[in-house]
């Protein structure tokens, strides 16, 4: 099961200062944590983009947000973007810990600080030291300054091994929306947007039945929902989605983003505000179609 939400590169296009925007992009962050988002997709709205905080910015400071705390300082150095990266809200991803002798351990992620010439590697994944660690068969040699994951079993000694888990929370990845839409672990394909299909109880079983096996997700930008985004009207744009990807439609073969969604909603149908924020609508989308 993969789980995939997309957020233009103008996220943060509102934001009066660096201090705002960051903010911004943490409670983005934490959405992606809290509901256990595998890919976090920054995807391109140049039109949209100030100039102040564009896709550069936006991807920066969620990839730090991602990067466990025990790896900043190594990995980031010190970079203009993230000035005030201390208004972060701590992720606390949850560590995750195997029932059998060979998953044994927390699951930690790691950076190669020197590779040796007897397929060893010392990694630093917040213990005391880096640690030396063998490299196993199955996986290749990586390089220095690569993340690796380690899963640590014991720290008194220490007793550690490099596996080919995921890491820990959430990948951050640069990529045009036709491209994510089109990955084989896709999933269903949802566009929120206020002019979708308003969500209602007598749906829940079934949307979320279909997220449960995979989901791409994706949310537009402050004054620029979706359908701005793409340059289409509401109606056009929703139409493209009911007729699969535009199917049946000869003026629309269906290459458009737009028209690669399987379905447009609404995750907030009785809004009481005019506006409802895109970390908000990440909140409240993710939170429904999440459900057990």
């Amino acid at each position: 099961m993969t789980r995939s939400v997309l957020v233009p590169s103008s996220l943060t296009r509102e934001a009066e200062d660096k201090r705002e925007a960051t903010r911004k992009l943490g409670y983005v962050a934490r959405a992606a944590v809290v509901f256990r988002v595998d890919r976090l997709v920054v995807f391109p709205d140049g039109e949209g983009e100030t100039g102040r905080f564009d896709g550069g910015f936006v991807d920066t400071v969620l990839r730090y947000a991602a990067t466990p705390p025990y790896l900043r300082k190594e990995v980031w150095g010190r970079r203009d973007e993230l000035e005030f990266a201390g208004v972060l809200p701590p992720l606390r991803v949850a560590s995750r810990t195997g029932s059998g002798s060979d998953d044994s351990g927390s699951l930690r992620q790691g950076i190669v600080t020197e590779v040796g010439a007897d397929d060893r590697v010392r990694v630093n994944c917040g213990l005391q030291h880096p640690v030396s660690l063998p490299v196993p068969p199955e996986l290749a040699v990586p390089s220095e300054g690569e993340r690796v994951s380690v899963r640590v079993a014991s720290r008194e000694p220490v007793r550690a091994r490099l596996t080919d888990d995921p890491v820990p929370g959430y990948q951050v990845v640069r990529e045009d929306v036709q491209t994510a839409l089109s990955r084989p672990d896709a999933g269903i394909r949802i566009a929120a947007s206020r002019h979708g299909e308003p969500l209602a109880a007598s749906r829940l079983d079934s949307l979320v039945e279909s997220v449960r096996e995979s989901a791409t997700i994706a949310f537009g930008a402050p004054e620029r929902g979706l359908p701005t985004v793409f340059g289409v009207s509401p109606g056009k744009a929703i139409d493209a989605s009911a007729t699969e990807a535009g199917a049946g439609d000869e003026n629309d073969d269906g290459t458009e983003p737009h028209a690669r969604f399987d379905l447009w909603l609404n995750t907030v149908p009785n809004q009481g505000s005019e506006v409802v924020r895109t970390e908000e609508a990440m909140f409240a989308t993710l939170a429904a179609l999440t459900l057990e």
